[in-house]
């Protein structure tokens, strides 16, 4: 029997910086941008709010650009606080690593084709599970067949410690990218 599981972003994920105004570390992206336009050159922030005190964090996007060498359809989708290119840009390395961020997706993320009554298939049956990622979200592969499965995570360790569950990737640790993975029963 062969299954097909999507890992799908339910919202933005929270992004992990310290607050100058209450010394929190958690910022709520809503997908707001700031463009700021000096002569020929632009300036572009997409704006985050404090989880605790409600201040206002700017993450670079664009710095100095000449206005000529930004796409038209990207300037009108930064114009119209397109949500899809919030997230898009909160994935991107090269903004990360430029704000100094980490990304929360705690609770930002749902499975959609696990189905918990799966994991009572006939004796010998064996299900193999192919999981995609529309996001690059990182998760415990754990987690996800426990939840795919409606098992508890120390039911999916003792499958994976008797060899019924295995997979070509390492199953401890997070991963962010399509994997594949087999329960015998």
């Amino acid at each position: 029997m062969s299954k097909t599981w999507v890992v799908v972003p339910t919202c933005l994920p929270i992004v992990l910086r310290r607050c100058h105004r209450c010394a929190s570390g958690r910022f709520r992206a809503n997908g707001k941008f700031r463009v700021n336009a000096n002569h020929k050159l632009l300036d572009v922030w997409l704006l985050a709010l404090c989880t605790e005190c409600g201040d206002t964090t700017k993450l670079t996007v664009l710095e100095r650009m000449n206005v000529r060498s930004v796409r038209p359809e990207l300037l009108n989708l930064l114009h119209d606080n397109d949500l899809g290119l919030a997230a898009e840009l909160l994935q991107d390395p090269a903004v990360r690593r430029r704000n100094r961020i980490a990304l929360d997706w705690d609770n930002a993320w749902r499975l959609d084709g696990g189905a918990p009554d799966q994991a009572h298939q006939a004796e010998g049956e064996a299900i193999e599970v192919s999981v995609r990622f529309a996001a690059r979200i990182p998760v415990r592969p754990v987690r996800l067949i426990a939840e795919g499965f409606g098992l508890s995570r120390a039911e999916v360790e003792r499958l994976l410690a008797e060899g019924n569950l295995v997979s070509t990737v390492r199953l401890s640790g997070k991963l962010s990218g399509d994997f594949t993975f087999t329960l015998k029963r």
